[in-house]
């Protein structure tokens, strides 16, 4: 890499970012020129790659930014070299990203590190200028330092992180239960300030929290239709109570569960339990919920033994168990993992997935080469899109698809190699090849924003 991204490592006070020239460098013919889209007719749109450490494709070594018109994005013949000539985020391992709607702002809040749990934001001005504004608001002292969150869909003016310990109860020598307890921070990302924040704990069934059920992990907030609840997916763990320890065993899966507050005190928790679905519902790095033009919420799981499904929440805040969308049966594979999506509008969405045949990557020893699907939710289908994939094809860190209209925008490239971002007509499903996105060893993109 050039020194330039190398420098970035070490930049921490504003002055130093606010510096970053906003052109490309004159002697790398490697990438085009960035024209500035009319605001009228066009956005930016912000290409996220993350660099490894000492493991292709962990993103451990941080994330870069750069950002091209619309215009350029759906151009095959331009190239974009994100390592070489990218903004470096503020975040010791993979950041957690956000963009406004209209493309014109990214939101980041550092993932681990001395400056983990800072939250920041940056009007986008194209290139490698992200332009700091409304100062800083760390939130560690809250949610740690590697909290997990995502903006609301509400005009982009609230970011929701989360948190959970689960510590574990004896009495005497004797197992009692492990508890999750879950802090939630809402963040007013106008003026960059917290605007509330609690903590409860979340007890189970008396009888699962015996065998050592609980929720080790919360992720992926998502406001209902009315405006007045929280639904946070969850991540179970599981205690051997005869060790202590986590428990290695077999065993059988909890429905799947949800956390519901009350917005926006962030009162009377209340967890929820699916009978269709067994898996985790917190995502990972992305969206793991969205609301519907229906007024219902569609969930996906993780981890279920019977292959990811799309849960629905319904307008009472419960789960409606008489939706049942498998995504095994709807591709017509087994062992499917939604590794991130994104809903669209009319029922269509795109999931990033795998599943139990998919090819053995070359840094893994395990089952990971990453899919597209289109996803009807009202019809309870799915298609592969046609994409050039690869063994290493990887999006289980994937964050960031952008929607315009009836377009999607996803950036596809294998791990360590050049790829492309691809524009995709989510009413047609007509895939068409954009901008060249120049990769270098280790590394990945994980989103467009």
């Amino acid at each position: 890499m050039k020194n330039r991204f190398t420098r970035l490592f070490g930049y921490t006070a504003v002055v130093g970012l606010l510096s970053l020239s906003t052109a490309c460098s004159s002697d790398d013919d490697s990438v085009s020129p960035t024209p500035e889209p009319n605001p009228e007719q066009s956005r930016w749109l912000t290409i996220a790659g993350a660099v490894m450490d000492e493991t292709p494709g962990n993103g451990n070594g941080g994330t870069v930014l750069y950002s091209i018109s619309k215009e350029n994005a759906e151009d095959p013949n331009y190239a974009i070299n994100v390592f070489d000539n990218g903004f470096q985020v503020r975040s010791q391992r993979t950041a957690r990203l956000q963009s406004s709607v209209d493309g014109s702002t990214m939101f980041n809040i550092a993932y681990g590190g001395d400056n983990g749990g800072e939250f920041s934001k940056y009007i986008v001005n194209g290139g490698d200028n992200f332009e700091p504004t409304g100062g800083l608001v760390n939130i560690s002292q809250y949610a740690g330092t590697s909290p997990r969150w995502v903006k609301l869909f509400d005009g982009d003016k609230t970011g929701v992180a989360v948190s959970v310990t689960s510590p574990m109860v004896n009495d005497g020598d004797t197992y009692e239960y492990t508890r999750g307890t879950a802090t939630i921070v809402t963040i007013d990302m106008e003026n960059v300030e917290i605007s509330n924040n609690i903590s409860f704990e979340l007890p189970l069934p008396a009888e699962e929290e015996a065998a050592g059920h609980h929720i080790f992990r919360l992720d992926t907030p998502v406001l209902n239709a009315a405006g007045d609840k929280l639904i946070i997916g969850t991540w179970m763990g599981k205690t051997d109570p005869a060790t202590g320890e986590r428990d290695a065993n077999a065993y059988e899966r909890l429905g799947s569960k949800a956390v519901v507050v009350d917005y926006p005190s962030l009162e009377n928790p209340k967890i929820i339990t699916s009978t269709v679905g067994f898996g985790d519902t917190s995502g990972y790095r992305s969206f793991n919920s969205f609301l519907a033009e229906d007024g219902n919420i569609y969930q996906a799981t993780q981890r279920d033994p019977g292959g990811s499904h799309i849960l629905k929440i319904n307008t009472d805040n419960e789960y409606d168990n008489s939706y049942d969308f498998s995504l095994d049966e709807a591709l017509n594979v087994t062992g499917s993992y939604i590794q991130s999506w994104r809903y669209v509008k009319n029922g269509i969405a795109y999931v990033m997935y795998t599943h139990d045949d998919a090819a053995y990557t070359s840094f893994s020893d395990r089952t990971q080469q990453s899919f597209l699907a289109r996803v009807d939710l009202n019809a309870k289908t799915a298609q592969k899109v046609d994409l050039p994939y690869e063994p290493d094809m990887y999006f289980f860190q994937y964050q960031g698809f952008v929607v315009d209209g009836d377009n999607v925008y996803v950036t596809v490239s294998p791990v360590g190699k050049d790829g492309n971002i691809y524009v995709i007509n989510s009413v047609t499903g007509e895939v068409t090849k954009g901008a060249q996105l120049l990769n270098e060893p280790g590394n990945h993109f994980i989103g467009v924003f």
